[in-house]
């Protein structure tokens, strides 16, 4: 979520109320005309305005009345249309060019009836078209309005819904787990988007494919000589032929994707703006609970995962002497890893700089994954019936985003190196892909197999991924400053120097960074503890999960970390607060500069946490609003060591500057 854009919005929204409602019912009504409909966002937009709701800057009530009046219209104007022009609908744009659209309206109309009116309320390809095919059924307006009136408000409290719940704890949970919130979301949307664009991709070459087919034979007959070679894919007598030609036509646009990529990354003579914008991006994500996942989900795409899955398919497919499809296996493995190998050493990609050797262009697990997923959707999805045949690559495109994506967040690859990866595994695919299904027409019982490949591949996940996380998140650990201050200037002068604040983008997580410790930890941690304060492990996701248990008590209930520059938390006291549902805490991170002695130097923050529960449904320790008394109850507790505390420069907030060794 911007910040920028929402303080700007609510403001808006705040000084123009009835303006925001009137917005709200354009949008519903726009979303309900016939051809208007089809190409309004209307989800996205309703769902930031329930994300206004949620904030308190709209009030639910009237955002669902206009959401739902707006949509009353929309319906009602589109039944108007439909009535009025009745089977001459027909013959006007866009319906004469793309008849199916009233096509999928009439038959959801014939096969439901009134029900038609609420189901198709919900469902975006026929929400706009369905009132108008009632009204060209001269369905009574009565019976319509009353079946129309109840979806639609229904509808507005169901889209507007997500984002009300998404703003109603957006300040509990960003104040706590921001950086994971972003780290998860950000996720989501990758897979969805790589879901929406198999999924949308196959379908439309299921829809075109005899049209594709029928250009490639007129084609061949209008040139011979090339003809010939391109004609042993689309003779139409073969049943394969539909399917060889979508290959071929994928081969042809991922090998251009491919080229132009390279061409890309060689002109400009290594990584793209874009390459270390996304980078940058990924590592102001950073979170500790986050880093685990993404270290678990980057190692599936390690040789301990996919090797035992692929040994799998070939020893299967031996064993029921599938000797073709046994040798396009091994050649998809062996040839693909020769190929990955051999380029990223020609290529000469300087690595990003949290990547330490091994990591290179293109990026060996994204390609193999891309292989092993890809090659393996082909070999079952020809035997799937129908629809069921985008599964397999459905499956493909989300664990292949699943490694390439926690890649890029650890910060492994530059973006070009998975995409790179991504389009050699697929180009290689769809070559073996089209060499397979040229020469394989006898099917074979493909469940057995998949049940075998899938089965081997969740066990040997499950098997290395908590092994391999540590040592992995270890390689990628932030790099330490190379800033030095001198020992005797930062106590006089020297600290004024070290950031006052968090750096973050959204300011309620600009916490004020009000301690600065010189020394080691430990007798730090044994003061404090001696004054009743007790150190927090770092919490885990078992932990983060057990929030959502009410039977533990809240002070029992873990405090979420959090971030500076990319650091964990080294350390977490928490103490019980002056009132009931308060504690008090002290983070403490590695500071951003190192004091010319080799003593460490830390920085900390003090907060009053407070008790939340957004929705009911989990225990969060919020931070308060910065009052003191945390910082008060640690300068007590530390007071045998030599202390200062003066305002900070930049901020004015108090710093209290502690050694917890004598000075040398």
């Amino acid at each position: 979520m911007n910040p920028a854009w929402l303080d700007s919005a609510t403001t808006w929204i705040s000084a123009h109320p009835t303006a925001a409602g009137a917005l709200v019912f354009l949008i519903a009504l726009c979303d309900a005309l016939l051809v208007v409909g089809i190409v309004v966002p209307a989800l996205p937009i309703l769902i930031a305005v329930g994300v206004l709701v949620g904030l308190g800057h709209v009030n639910g009530p009237y955002a669902i009345m206009c959401a739902a009046a707006g949509a009353f219209a929309g319906d009602a104007l589109s039944y108007w249309v439909g009535r009025r022009l009745g089977p001459g609908l027909r013959q006007r744009w866009p319906f004469v060019r793309y008849p199916q659209l009233l096509d999928n309206g009439e038959s959801l109309l014939r096969r439901h009836g009134l029900k038609s009116i609420a189901i198709a309320r919900f469902v975006g390809a026929v929400r706009p078209i369905v009132p108008a095919i009632a009204g060209m059924a001269r369905m009574p307006f009565r019976r319509y309005a009353l079946a129309s009136a109840v979806a639609c408000v229904v509808w507005a409290a169901l889209f507007l819904a997500p984002g009300w719940v998404l703003g109603a704890s957006y300040d509990a949970v960003a104040a706590v787990a921001d950086r994971l919130a972003m780290a998860l979301g950000a996720l989501a949307v990758a897979i969805g988007l790589v879901w929406a664009i198999v999924l949308y991709t196959w379908r439309w070459f299921a829809r075109h494919a005899d049209s594709l087919l029928a250009r490639m034979l007129r084609w061949t007959r209008t040139h011979p000589r090339l003809g010939r070679y391109a004609g042993a894919l689309v003779d139409p007598n073969r049943p394969e032929s539909a399917s060889l030609v979508m290959l071929a036509a994928s081969l042809l646009a991922i090998s251009w994707g491919w080229f132009t990529l390279m061409a890309m990354l060689l002109a400009s003579g290594g990584p793209t703006a874009l390459d270390h914008r996304l980078h940058d991006l990924m590592w102001t994500l950073r979170n500790p609970l986050a880093d685990r996942l993404m270290a678990g989900l980057a190692s599936l795409g390690d040789f301990a995962v996919l090797g035992p899955a692929a040994a799998a398919v070939l020893g299967y497919l031996l064993w029921r002497k599938r000797w073709m499809a046994s040798a396009h296996w091994l050649a998809a493995l062996v040839f693909g890893l020769v190929l990955t190998t051999l380029l990223e050493a020609a290529v000469d990609m300087p690595r990003p700089p949290t990547a330490p050797a091994g990591f290179g262009f293109p990026s060996v697990a994204i390609t193999m994954s891309t292989i092993v997923f890809g090659f393996f959707a082909v070999l079952i999805a020809r035997e799937l019936p129908g629809r069921k045949r985008v599964w397999p690559y459905l499956l493909a495109g989300v664990l292949v985003t699943l490694v390439g994506f926690s890649r890029l967040y650890l910060g492994a690859h530059w973006p070009s190196d998975l995409a790179g990866g991504t389009l050699l595994g697929m180009a290689w695919v769809l070559v073996l892909g089209i060499a397979y299904r040229s020469h394989v027409a006898r099917s074979f019982w493909m469940r057995p197999l998949a049940g075998l490949f899938y089965g081997v591949f969740a066990l040997a996940a499950l098997w290395h991924a908590p092994r391999a996380s540590e040592p992995l998140l270890r390689q990628f650990e932030a790099v330490p400053s190379a800033h030095t201050i001198e020992t005797s200037a930062w106590w006089h002068s020297g600290w004024a120097a070290l950031p006052a604040q968090r750096n973050e983008d959204n300011s309620r997580q600009r916490w004020p960074l009000d301690v600065q410790v010189a020394g080691p930890l430990a007798p730090l941690r044994a003061a404090l503890e001696a004054h009743g304060w007790r150190a927090q492990p770092q919490a885990e996701w078992r932990d983060a999960l057990a929030l959502l248990d009410d039977d533990i008590p809240e002070l029992d209930q873990v405090v979420l970390p959090a971030t500076l520059d990319a650091h964990a938390e080294t350390l977490l006291l928490l103490r019980p607060g002056p009132g009931p549902g308060e504690q008090l805490a002290l983070r403490l991170w590695p500071a951003p500069a190192a004091l010319s002695d080799g003593t460490p130097l830390w920085l900390a923050t003090t907060q009053t946490l407070v008790v939340t529960k957004p929705l009911g449904a989990a225990v969060l320790w919020r931070p308060a609003d910065h009052d003191g008394t945390a910082l008060g109850a640690v300068e007590t507790a530390l007071a045998a060591f030599p202390q200062v505390r003066e305002p900070h420069p930049e901020s004015g907030v108090p710093v209290l500057r502690v050694r917890t060794e004598p000075e040398h």
